[in-house]
């Protein structure tokens, strides 16, 4: 079997604490004074139905932050004549690029590591960010294939925000109309694909954290906020005790989009309307009224925190697969894959069997 190997950053393991599963729920409070934990990420695919040239993409943590993730490199083994690592220009998404000759039947593991620690914005007193650079505000306000700016979403945006003063007052009525007026729908397949001109057009408000999050992000963005789509995946549980919040072990249907907003005098806050919904559908016993008392902690938080049981991937949206015939995808969260016969379905285990595991780290 061949090997190749991107070597381990020379970031040390941070030293976290290990959080058992909760058993009884805490007050939602995420916050980095809880310390840095780390964690290794392995992704296992194998295309069941090879024919002719086989290639696959998977998502590399590519969101580095100082203040609350810090990727430690990746490793990769399997039998593909081709594997690089690729880039795009734009988002700065990172993938692992395999190609294998017809005939071969495609197995590949990726290993990732990446430390990280909770998210969390005073929104009381105003902090000292370095200001957006004129490139990144035109990236994030403006409008993709499943993200458009204009019509029903301008419209929307518009009477959501109508009366504030502010573009931190903007970001919270946006975040409360979403919560307020969306909800989760299991029988979303995976997270969703984000087509908000259709939700709202449809007055279908529905969907998982793909939709709901992407709802936020365009409605922020065709108000004139710069705000962004953040693709990652759960990696552990969550240690305020909420199952919904959380999954450990087996991560392989645990991928979780969430969002960010741009607010001057913060910077970019975290955002998570999606995951409220997610609370009010599945937390114990289920069907919580938005007024429950687990409800309104989350609803309080998820404004401007975020419990990092998560790992980042990317920001990209309408991103092109390179060695593709010509495919783009509306973002790339899930593995990717591509025969001769076309792509492959990423949901379809009859076509596409992949594993994704996490282990929490301990400091050495």
């Amino acid at each position: 079997m061949q090997r190749r190997e991107f070597l381990w950053s020379s970031v040390a393991l941070a030293a976290g604490t290990m959080w058992p599963a909760g058993r009884t729920l805490a007050a939602f409070s995420p916050s980095p004074e809880s310390g840095w934990r780390s964690f290794e990420v392995t992704h296992r695919i194998e295309v069941l139905k090879p024919e002719g040239t086989t290639r696959v993409w998977l998502p590399l943590p590519s969101v580095q932050e100082e203040g609350w993730i810090r990727n430690m490199g990746n490793l990769w083994q399997g039998n593909a004549r081709t594997a690089r690592l690729v880039r795009n220009a734009e988002y700065g998404a990172e993938m692992l690029y395999a190609e294998w000759a017809p005939g071969e039947p495609p197995v590949l593991e990726v290993t990732s590591r990446f430390a990280t620690r909770d998210r969390a914005v005073d929104l009381d007193q105003s902090g000292k960010p370095a200001p957006l650079s004129n490139a990144d505000r035109t990236l994030y306000t403006k409008a993709t294939r499943m993200l458009p700016t204009d019509g029903i979403v301008r419209d929307t945006a518009r009477e959501i925000t109508a009366g504030t003063k502010t573009d931190e007052a903007k970001a919270r009525a946006i975040y409360e109309w979403v919560v307020d007026n969306t909800f989760r729908n299991p029988k979303t397949r995976g997270c969703g694909l984000g087509d908000i001109r259709f939700m709202l057009e449809s007055r279908d408000l529905s969907g998982k954290c793909a939709d709901l999050n992407a709802l936020y992000v365009g409605l922020a963005r065709a108000a004139g906020l710069p705000a962004r789509d953040v693709y990652g995946i759960r990696v552990a549980d969550s240690r305020f005790g909420y199952k919904s919040l959380g999954k450990s072990g087996d991560i392989s249907r645990a991928q979780h989009c969430r969002a960010e907003v741009w607010v001057d005098r913060h910077g970019w806050v975290p955002v998570d309307p999606a995951d409220v919904r997610k609370v009010v559908l599945e937390e114990p016993p289920g069907n919580l009224a938005l007024d429950d008392a687990k409800v309104t902690d989350v609803r309080r938080r998820l404004f401007g925190s975020w419990e990092m049981n998560w790992l980042a991937y990317n920001t990209a949206h309408d991103l092109s697969l390179p060695g593709s015939r010509d495919v783009t995808v509306p973002f790339l969260m899930y593995p990717q894959a591509e025969t001769a016969a076309g792509m492959i379905d990423s949901l379809d285990a009859a076509s596409f069997e992949y594993q994704i595991t996490a282990k929490e780290l301990t400091a050495s």
